[in-house]
């Protein structure tokens, strides 16, 4: 019996596919391996960054360096978006990008069986459904993420996603009530709805998050449904006013925002301003107060200025957000930004990204000191472990009732 290991770098979406291969592979009668040496080794990587490129050569590396015989197999978004930097890796013997996922199987037999061919990517702009990869449930403990949207159709310009994953391609909402039916009747009381860019979901079949979102609302035994991340501009009237009221709905919003300069984020091409971001946020804690506002933020954008920098760390430190994610900006080949001048030198984006994780933690120790007292729902994910409702993680005692959705105060 052959022994195959995947390693996943970067988002929730790796992690879906990696969990559908690594299915069908045990499938087929492999031992799907983690902390022994493999025959084969399957590196889902990254290219949202240089860093996460870096990261994914490295697993390459260490995974030869670990069984010098194994057959060394790339796939992901390093692989569909630059398959020949890959390709003339000597320890890499496949590679297969995004837009044949679906046939790694196949290709690693056909390979084990003497077929010489080594590249398989196609262009993934041609691709029209979540090919079988819809509705795939990851399981983080007791909380099933379901996968209901791939791809994006915005074309910011430092983003590489769409050249890795496609246009927006979304799972049918019938197959999406299904499955969330399924996982109620198995007992599960929280899912959280994910996809590459969620608020795209139905756009290309005639629906949208607002209507999927009701109709899953309707599901007995589901008691919180939890948002992935959503676009700010894309958030609708009527899906905004559901987020609002409906409490099966979990506060906890992850709201991108990226720089908190008007001039940066036009040239972001991110179509909204800096007082839209403020007045969706303010109306969102309003409403909700004990909400979890999360969000995304780029530092050493071209061009940003010291200005532009300030602007940016005053505004969070205003802003009722729990936590952010910090990101240095790096050139991607293919985007619009790669080709802008004035780039920020990587000292002085060291030097912001320690000062916004330095605000961070303070910014998070004043969200939990807000909810300290508070009655909150919260899952317990295992024993004495539980996650709030506004994604505080806490132990306490006396909770072993795994998977249940329990009242406690903080």
């Amino acid at each position: 019996m052959k022994k195959v290991a995947f390693i996943t770098i970067g988002c929730r979406s790796n992690e879906f596919d990696t969990h559908f291969m690594a299915h069908n592979f045990r499938q087929r009668g492999y031992q799907v391996v983690q902390d022994e040496p493999a025959d084969i080794y399957i590196i889902n990587t990254c290219s949202v960054t240089s860093g996460a490129e870096r990261s994914s050569r490295q697993f390459v590396y260490s995974s030869k360096r670990r069984n010098p015989s194994a057959l060394i197999v790339v796939t992901g978004c390093y692989a569909q978006t630059n398959p020949q930097a890959l390709a003339h890796l000597k320890e890499v013997d496949l590679v297969v990008g995004n837009t044949h996922k679906k046939d790694i199987l196949t290709i690693v037999e056909e390979y084990l069986e003497g077929k010489e061919e080594r590249v398989y990517v196609d262009n993934i702009f041609k691709q029209r459904e979540v090919e079988n990869f819809d509705v795939v449930t990851h399981f983080e403990k007791v909380r099933p993420f379901v996968k209901v949207q791939e791809g994006c159709n915005r074309f910011c310009t430092f983003c590489i996603i769409p050249f890795a994953r496609g246009k927006s391609r979304s799972v049918p909402k019938e197959k999406v009530i299904q499955e969330v039916r399924l996982l109620a009747y198995r007992g599960f009381k929280e899912i959280v709805l994910t996809g590459t860019q969620l608020t795209q979901y139905g756009l290309d079949i005639g629906t949208s998050l607002y209507e999927l979102l009701k109709d899953l609302l309707e599901i007995k035994g589901i008691e919180l449904i939890r948002l992935s991340s959503v676009y700010p501009s894309e958030i609708t009237s009527n899906l905004l006013n559901l987020l609002l009221i409906e409490e099966k709905i979990a506060p906890h919003f992850h709201i991108p925002l990226q720089s908190g300069s008007d001039r940066i984020l036009k040239l972001m091409k991110r179509d909204y301003q800096v007082k839209d971001y403020v007045s969706l946020v303010e109306r969102i804690v309003k409403h909700r107060p004990l909400s979890a506002i999360g969000t995304d933020i780029i530092v050493g954008f071209p061009s940003e200025g010291e200005e532009d920098f300030q602007i940016t760390y005053k505004l969070l430190q205003e802003l009722p957000i729990y936590y952010m994610h910090v990101f240095p900006y790096s050139d991607r080949e293919k985007t619009k930004a790669s080709a802008m001048k004035e780039k920020v030198s990587e000292k002085v984006k060291r030097e912001r990204v320690d000062l916004l994780k330095a605000l961070d933690n303070v910014k998070r120790e004043e969200f939990i000191r807000k909810n300290v007292g508070k009655e909150l729902r919260a899952l317990v994910v295992a024993e004495n472990e539980l996650l709030t409702e506004n994604y505080i993680k806490l132990q306490k005692e006396g909770f072993n009732s795994v998977g249940e959705l329990v009242r406690i105060i903080v």
